[in-house]
């Protein structure tokens, strides 16, 4: 039989996949945040790699698809902060929009279960301010954009009647809108130094971002484990919170004990720190900006 003369190029295999764009990326880092934060264990009564905590409802395989299905929305705030390029209504009101567009798409994929829509606000948020100004992604200046973003008012956002919602009326707590308004105190003051600490001391990564969490819970006003526990559920979790980081934090065995301690207490009292899990996504997402982006985003 006659060899066959086959010719073979090696075009398939040498082409560089095509660059993806600023908006794109920066979907990919929210998205990368989300299910960072899904993974981190243990984490005190919340959806980790042991467990569901104190949810019936959530498991991780659905905190990862939900965390997926939020990867267009992300792109589009980015695309449309690049399109108008500067803080104002139009940008405003277009955030919201597709806000509430990733929450549907949210919705049903999770077949009705909120996984996330606290951390629709804070990422949308954020991945808006950082494509509105890519040359400053610093945590004050990623604050003070989303910050000047979320003061202004969304005149299309139907009546609030979320959980909470209904918590910052009954008692009065700062909320994930004043949190946002305010540039992420919860995430720059508190998580992202702490994460730092616990780096400097080698504590190792996971430790590291289990006391970034830990330490946002210590002040954070967590609209979550307020609807489910009240202020003792509050106390509760800020309280032990502090006890861990007392005892030498989660790098620690007496800082483990304590964590230990606190994840049985809260799921004793049912109550689950969600706003501070979505508050250490953000945490994640700015902490990696710099060193994923560089200076190839402060050529855009």
């Amino acid at each position: 039989m006659p060899a066959l003369n086959v010719a073979f190029t090696n075009v398939a295999f040498t082409d560089a996949p095509p660059a993806l764009s600023l908006a794109e990326r920066l979907a990919d880092l929210a998205v990368d945040a989300l299910i960072d934060e899904a993974d981190l264990s243990p984490k005190p009564a919340l959806v980790d790699r042991r467990s569901s905590g104190a949810h019936q409802d959530l498991h991780l395989g659905l905190m990862h698809s939900s965390a997926l299905s939020l990867w267009p929305a992300f792109k589009e705030m980015a695309e449309v902060a690049l399109q108008f390029g500067e803080i104002g209504q139009p940008l405003r009101e277009a955030i919201g929009r597709i806000g509430r567009e990733g929450e549907a798409a949210m919705m049903r994929t999770t077949a009705g279960v909120n996984t996330h829509r606290g951390a629709i606000w804070a990422l949308g948020l954020l991945v808006t301010a950082a494509a509105l100004d890519p040359s400053d992604l610093s945590p004050a200046g990623l604050g003070l954009r989303a910050g000047c973003l979320a003061l202004i008012e969304d005149r299309q956002q139907p009546a609030l009647n979320s959980h909470g919602a209904e918590v910052v009326r009954k008692f009065g707590a700062m909320g994930a809108r004043e949190q946002a308004q305010m540039g992420f105190p919860a995430v720059t003051q508190t998580g992202l130094p702490q994460l730092k600490r616990s780096r400097a001391a080698r504590h190792g990564e996971q430790n590291a971002r289990l006391d970034a969490l830990l330490a946002i819970m210590t002040t954070l006003s967590d609209t979550c484990v307020l609807y489910r526990a009240g202020e003792q559920g509050l106390r509760t979790m800020q309280q032990g919170a502090q006890r861990v980081l007392d005892a030498g934090g989660s790098a620690s065995l007496s800082g483990r004990r304590a964590l230990h301690e606190l994840d049985q207490q809260l799921l004793d009292l049912n109550a689950s720190p969600g706003g501070a899990a979505d508050l250490l996504a953000a945490c994640l997402f700015i902490d990696c900006l710099e060193p994923a982006l560089g200076d190839e985003a402060r050529t855009v």
